[in-house]
């Protein structure tokens, strides 16, 4: 998953938690501090009946005739008690997923949309695969992952810290998440959504796991907007960070529901970390994964709760069955993780905000943040080339060439100063 500032996605692995009864050993739903209750013995083997004959007075065929009934009588009784294990108790819900591919279908029908708008051969020659006609690509120089232009991006909602401060543009927040820089980072995005998203969907619904992907995605494109603030940021991989933290933290959460708990919680947490190791190379957004992730994980102890598993089976338990009396729905650790969750998120998001909309740029206050996004080498450096532009201004008319490539561009702007004008230059050399 890669949110792009030009952006490429890392592979993501499949990860599954399934709930549901069966054979000790699988990973099934074991109660750690629940008493056994008619779900969990029903699926035990049957104990065999001791035999009972009659007793007759004498007559073989009388002694026969009672032999065969208790046989009858043993066989229905054994019966009875298989029957259950056979059927297989689910105590969750689980649904039948909808929105999360109503979500990929959207994001490809924006990008054809955005394609369309392009029109690389009317607007930008030369273009790649021109026989596509004005669904053309952008040539490798100017993108390459086989796109649209930074300036279509811009036009249809991609996130731009100057527009969102200066142009109170709050929404492009939102509308970013639904934009792709390429062929190659939609492709990587969508199945990486397909794999993680119709699980959670299934065991969780649609209106939990579309909460927590839109308000991850918003909490990721926060990050970076008050980080990077020279380039635009595309992409959903702010909001795909937030179904892995949600699994994350809904793991954490429903602990004593689980088997094999802790070698689902490992591998999780590698996946994780490969994921955001990856983000460090340039030209990928990491303070959107970062910062995707983060929501995710909160909102999972919000949205991902699960009920005990005692409570449960005593509300889907058969009249007459014997069953340990669980009183309260949720545990008190869930309650608690609840309640700060959601002080954090909602603090959170408004300091961010208000940190954003003042102009206010984080690096200048964390000289060592730059290097969760990029980390230079020698192969290749974090810093982009300076740019270089000639301006004239006219009243409130700004004119700006950019020396790199001859690019001009024309800008009203009402109050000029020299760090909104580096932004302008920064973005027409690109």
């Amino acid at each position: 998953m890669g949110r792009r500032e030009s952006s490429s996605s890392p592979p993501t692995d499949q990860i599954e938690i399934k709930v549901h009864t069966s054979r000790r050993g699988d990973n099934s739903v074991h109660p750690d501090s629940v008493g056994p209750t008619h779900s969990t013995t029903a699926s035990s083997r049957p104990q065999p009946q001791p035999q009972r004959h009659r007793q007759g007075h004498g007559h073989g065929h009388g002694h026969g005739h009672g032999h065969r009934h208790g046989q009858r009588q043993r066989q229905n009784r054994g019966t009875a008690t298989a029957s259950p294990s056979r059927e297989e108790f689910r105590p969750f819900r689980r649904w039948v997923p909808w929105l999360v591919p109503t979500f990929v279908v959207i994001n490809f029908v924006v990008f054809v949309i955005t394609m369309y708008l392009n029109n690389c051969p009317e607007n930008s020659p030369p273009c790649i695969a021109t026989f596509f006609g004005r669904f053309a690509f952008q040539t490798f120089k100017d993108n390459p992952l086989l796109g649209p232009s930074s300036t279509t991006l811009m036009k249809m909602g991609a996130l731009e810290v100057d527009k969102v401060v200066h142009e109170h543009q709050a929404w492009r927040l939102f509308t970013c998440i639904w934009l792709h820089a390429g062929v190659f980072h939609i492709l990587a995005n969508m199945l990486s959504l397909l794999f993680i998203g119709i699980r959670l969907e299934q065991e969780f619904g649609f209106v939990r796991i579309g909460l927590l992907y839109v308000i991850s995605g918003f909490g990721g494109s926060l990050m970076s907007a008050l980080f990077i603030q020279s380039r635009i940021s595309v992409g959903a991989s702010g909001a795909l960070f937030g179904l892995l933290g949600g699994m994350l933290s809904e793991l954490i959460t429903n602990w004593t529901i689980y088997a094999n708990k802790l070698a689902a919680l490992l591998t999780l947490i590698v996946i994780i970390i490969i994921n955001l190791a990856v983000g460090i190379l340039p030209h990928v957004d990491n303070f959107a994964h970062i910062g995707g992730f983060l929501s995710g994980f909160l909102l999972g102890f919000v949205f991902l709760i699960r009920p005990q598993f005692g409570w449960v089976s005593q509300k889907n338990s058969p009249p007459g069955s014997i069953a340990t009396t669980v009183k309260s729905k949720h545990k008190t650790y869930q309650y608690i993780l609840w309640v700060l969750s959601v002080i954090i998120l909602v603090v959170g998001y408004t300091a961010g905000l208000i940190t954003l909309l003042r102009g206010t740029n984080l690096n200048d206050y964390c000289s060592w943040c730059q290097y969760m996004s990029c980390v230079p080498t020698s192969k290749w450096k974090c810093k982009a080339d300076k740019m270089y532009c000639e301006s004239t201004q006219i009243g409130n008319q700004l004119n700006l060439t950019c020396i790199g490539n001859g690019r001009s561009g024309v800008y009203l702007l009402s109050d000029t100063n020299a760090s909104q004008v580096e932004r302008l230059c920064t973005r027409l050399c690109n």
